[in-house]
């Protein structure tokens, strides 16, 4: 069931019709968000509704054990950390584990046949496997750190891991932040719900409007199905790419945080326009901001951030990222992307060049450069493997003549692909302006955006491509 389509329509209708009676109450209301989410979640398998089960009562009973100060509490947290790291490696990782060992046995003179011995259900990526095992984590490791209370109520603890929103393809909502509104009865008022709504109006937007119609144009130049092949075409297809990601994630995001919003709940920014930074640090506090700051406080921090200089801080740096990676799934592409990010990064931290052009008239081209590098990284994201990655790469750096006739044929996506440049555009103009952040506000135009963005939902939708994250 996916946001964009007319089960989810219906499944909302139902929900919220449903949800002031069953709210008023703490038991009803977790029994309530339990129950729908899971139906939510079963609608594309509801086999893997046991996995999520499982691990989560695991986590339920580890968070309990850990308040008891033995020395036992350690065991309890690797066993929590296990559970959930495990089902990541037999779903995510079983196949990339098994093609890497045949290749080390087969480099060393033994032939073993593993991957035929994979068993098919390991085959399956559970929808949101990587997003709910990483919010079932923070909740026991916050609570082995002494800076979380674990809830007793196990409807509690299952509404906030399974709450349909963000269970899916995210935000990672730590418990910290969610527990405690969940135990409220939190009224919506008209001012709530309309901020609510511009959310799941501007994500729509952004999702069917502008990732979705960016599609076709991208799958069929990775899918070699376009008779164009020049520079230029790739420089559009690789912009039209980073663009689709970031609309079609950022889209889900603000649906997620929209329906909770009108639930009465508040989710924090997950995306907050990436593309206009001025360095990758900024970025990356821009890009995926729950999953990026969950890597910084779980595993960056831990293992020495840049607390013990600037080489420990580089390899942490290092080691974050890569983690990061491997996290996107099982394939060499993730392991460079996530490479080219830290390479960019230190080089950044070390010459601290963005801060000197910063101060200066190049100012201006700080964004260019550090979208570029993003790009540039982007195109092993993408790629089905290394080697097509590094035929792009040659291809847009190769600077070669070619003619423009791909904006004439695919004439769709230059326009969405121009317009969604427009909006990031005017975004920076009313950072860096004040006076037309001033007039923006002083002219009221949120009633005429959202429904422009309903409109235009409607009348200009893509072909309903699946959210992307939804393979991660």
């Amino acid at each position: 069931m996916v946001f964009n389509s007319l089960e989810f329509l219906v499944f909302a209708i139902l929900f919220f019709g449903l949800w002031p009676v069953f709210r008023k109450k703490d038991s009803a209301r977790w029994s309530f968000i339990t129950i729908m989410s899971f139906i939510f979640y079963g609608w594309w398998d509801w086999r893997f509704l046991f996995l999520i089960i499982g691990s989560g009562l695991i986590d339920y009973f580890a968070g309990i054990l850990l308040t008891k100060k033995s020395e036992h509490r350690k065991f309890f947290l690797i066993l929590s950390l296990a559970g959930n790291l495990g089902s990541l490696s037999v779903f995510k990782y079983s196949l990339f584990f098994a093609n890497t060992l045949e290749d080390f046995l087969g480099f060393v003179g033994i032939n073993m046949d593993l991957v035929n011995h994979i068993p098919d259900f390991a085959l399956i990526l559970p929808v949101g496997i990587s997003f709910y095992t990483f919010q079932s984590m923070s909740y026991t490791i916050d609570i082995y750190r002494g800076r979380l209370e674990p809830t007793k109520n196990i409807l509690h603890f299952f509404s906030y891991l399974a709450m349909f929103p963000q269970l899916v393809a995210g935000p990672i909502v730590r418990a910290k932040d969610l527990l405690q509104q969940l135990a409220q009865d939190r009224r919506t008022n008209p001012i709530q719900r309309w901020n609510a709504i511009k959310l799941m109006s501007y994500g729509l937007f952004q999702k069917v409007v502008i990732a979705d119609n960016l599609s076709f144009f991208i799958d069929s130049a990775f899918e070699g199905k376009s008779a164009f092949d020049g520079s230029a075409y790739w420089w559009m297809v690789m912009m039209a790419f980073s663009f689709q990601i970031y609309c079609d994630f950022s889209g889900y995001s603000l649906i997620a945080r929209g329906l909770a919003k009108y639930m009465g709940y508040h989710f924090k920014m997950n995306f907050n326009h990436p593309y206009i930074s001025t360095s990758l640090r900024e970025f990356w506090t821009r890009w995926h901001i729950s999953l990026s700051t969950w890597f910084r406080d779980y595993v960056y921090i831990p293992i020495g951030g840049s607390r013990n200089g600037l080489l420990m801080g580089l390899l942490a740096l290092w080691a974050t990222m890569l983690l990061s990676g491997l996290w996107h799934g099982a394939n060499y592409t993730f392991i460079v992307w996530a490479a080219l990010h830290a390479l960019f990064s230190s080089i950044e931290r070390l010459t601290k060049w963005n801060k000197k052009w910063s101060k200066s008239k190049l100012k201006v081209l700080l964004i260019p450069i550090i979208f570029i590098q993003a790009l540039v990284a982007w195109v092993y994201f993408r790629s089905v493997d290394i080697t097509q990655a590094n035929e792009i790469i040659s291809k847009l750096f190769s600077f070669n003549s070619s003619n423009f006739d791909f904006i004439q044929a695919y004439s769709n996506a230059a326009i969405v692909l121009g317009l969604a440049v427009l909006i990031e555009s005017f975004i920076f103009l009313r950072k860096e302006f004040t006076s037309i952040s001033i007039w923006f506000k002083a002219c009221n135009l949120d009633i005429a955006l959202v429904g422009i963005s309903l409109i235009a939902s409607i009348l200009f939708r893509g072909e309903g491509a699946q959210f992307i994250y939804f393979q991660f």
